[in-house]
């Protein structure tokens, strides 16, 4: 590699920028610099060529256009070896450029201020940055681009290493993260202008997803997969990427996976609430009037189950509440608030985390809510992407289908098990009486085993329960698992060809049954 003769230097994010241009200087590097990083560098006493003066041609634009000039990228895009450019360079008399360093204008931060103007944010879309570190990656065999101010200690032991110059591998290894970089960005901006332009498609052609690591983890769902946390950048709804950690181990990848289906269940309920998370299936679900007994009526739903359970509360964690939890081992627990005493109470088990999610509580209180965004899966080769499934149907919009009406009390236990079957992996079946999760049949591959599942796992009393089904009954040995239980009331989507039948089961057994016209799969 050839020694780095001259640099370019335009960052954003000026830390450290001030030692690394000291640093070049004594190692005879001429360095080239742009706007507010050169007012910096010269209060900093280091020597520096304005990019106007290099050029010959001023900033103008309000300094829109400062480096989109021949001059910048003809010396950024030669090959060194080349002999047809270095006759071009020569002829028009065109430095060389070894390295740059650029980061970009404030883009991310600037969508993330509460009551950004539009017009403030297109501001910060950065376009003659994004064009120099692309230059100077492609041609990274000639070229050292860094775009990450961490990279700055290993180009200096690059430099002293290998005698003022980079190695073939780290300008390689700079180049990637140079276009993952400008990638993200430009993720960005696409996302930000899809969500302020109308008429914007909901699935283009293509589309590219901008998020930010957050953390690396111990492994994956399993010892020997790596893993890592990634968080969207605009987001206001309350979510697992807004937790902080007040006690215990890092998250695991599996813990992840069961605070967000905890969170999302509990989301779903205005009253106070408790959710147990097993293996992402709820294994006990209540409301009551504080959040202690919520918790005692969902952990009876199957004790077992909730050994090694995630927890989830849309309440004040309070004394009484942890001194039930701490009688037993739990992986995680997430609520919007504690108070001390539970603090305590919680703190003296080693191994619990303890999560808190300001704003939940008044975020679920909300009358309306906007809950954007997709649901990805990845396959061995492709994407998959949809709308979350955010709808819930209101009581008024059921549908009675059987010769018997539910009674009122029948309609608030049916509703109850319609938003926790929502959150169940289909075939999906539970069973409830008033506020509480009876029985739960999760992931089966027929709907009846599902229903024979959750009768076989209910640890409280059956008869007189409600069930819901995620999705329609294609047979009527359903219902007559339901009938053989002593199940009352029945909600389901309907749709089936065999409806007529299905509703006939239930009349025969005496269930009130209501269609939805909603199915809440979840695979």
């Amino acid at each position: 590699m050839k020694k780095i003769e001259r640099a370019l230097i335009s960052v954003s994010d000026k830390t450290g920028i001030a030692e690394i241009a000291h640093q070049l200087v004594k190692r005879g590097v001429e360095i080239i610099s742009t706007g507010g990083t050169a007012r910096l560098l010269k209060e900093e006493g280091v020597p520096i060529t304005l990019i106007d003066d290099y050029t010959g041609f001023p900033e103008m634009l309000n300094g829109r256009v400062k480096t989109l000039h021949p001059k910048v990228h003809a010396g950024l895009l030669a090959v060194r070896d080349n002999d047809e450019h270095k006759k071009t360079m020569a002829d028009h008399e065109l430095p060389y450029i070894d390295l740059v360093i650029v980061n970009l204008y404030p883009f991310e931060q600037t969508i993330t201020k509460e009551n950004v103007k539009f017009d403030n944010a297109i501001e910060n879309i950065d376009i003659g940055g994004p064009t120099m570190l692309r230059s100077a990656a492609k041609n990274f065999r000639d070229v050292t681009v860094i775009v990450d101010p961490s990279d700055y200690k290993r180009l200096f032991d690059e430099m002293e290493d290998n005698d003022g110059a980079a190695t073939y591998e780290f300008n390689k290894l700079c180049a990637q993260k140079v276009f993952a970089s400008t990638s993200f960005y430009d993720s960005l901006i696409g996302n930000y202008l899809e969500e302020n332009t109308l008429g914007t498609e909901m699935f283009p052609p293509t589309r590219a997803f901008g998020y930010r690591k957050v953390q690396d983890l111990r492994y994956g769902e399993n010892p020997h997969q790596q893993a890592a946390f990634y968080k969207e950048i605009v987001q206001s709804e309350p979510c697992v990427t807004m937790i902080k950690q007040l006690h215990g181990k890092e998250l695991s990848y599996n813990n992840f996976i069961d605070v967000d289906g905890a969170l999302e269940l509990v989301k779903e309920f205005t009253e106070p609430t408790s959710i147990v998370i097993k293996h992402t299936n709820p294994c006990g679900a209540a409301c009551a009037k504080n959040i202690c007994d919520a918790y005692k009526l969902a952990r009876a739903t199957d004790p077992v189950s909730a050994f090694g359970s995630v927890l989830a509360f849309n309440r004040t964690l309070d004394a009484a509440t942890a001194k039930e939890i701490s009688t037993t081992f739990v992986e995680a627990v997430i609520a919007p608030d504690y108070d001390s005493a539970a603090l305590d109470i919680l703190q003296k088990k080693k191994n619990i985390r303890i999560l808190l999610l300001e704003g939940l509580k008044e975020w679920i209180e909300e009358k309306e809510h906007n809950c954007k965004g997709f649901y990805t899966r990845k396959v061995v080769g492709g994407l998959l992407i949809q709308e979350r499934d955010t709808k819930m149907v209101g009581i008024d919009e059921l549908k009675c289908v059987t010769k018997r009406q539910p009674t009122e009390e029948e309609l608030k236990s049916l509703m109850f098990a319609w938003k926790c079957v929502k959150h169940v992996k289909s075939n999906a079946i539970v069973y409830a009486n008033g506020m509480e999760l009876v029985g739960v049949g999760a992931g089966q591959m027929s709907r009846v085993d599902s229903a024979k599942v959750g009768v076989m796992k209910a640890q409280k009393e059956i008869k007189g329960c409600v069930m819901a089904s995620d999705a329609f009954f294609p047979f009527r040995d359903g219902i007559d698992a339901a009938a053989e239980a002593g199940i009352t009331a029945i909600i389901e989507p309907g749709g089936s060809i065999r409806d007529k039948e299905i509703i006939a089961a239930a009349d025969e057994a005496g269930i009130a049954m209501v269609f939805t016209g909603m199915r809440h799969f979840k695979h």
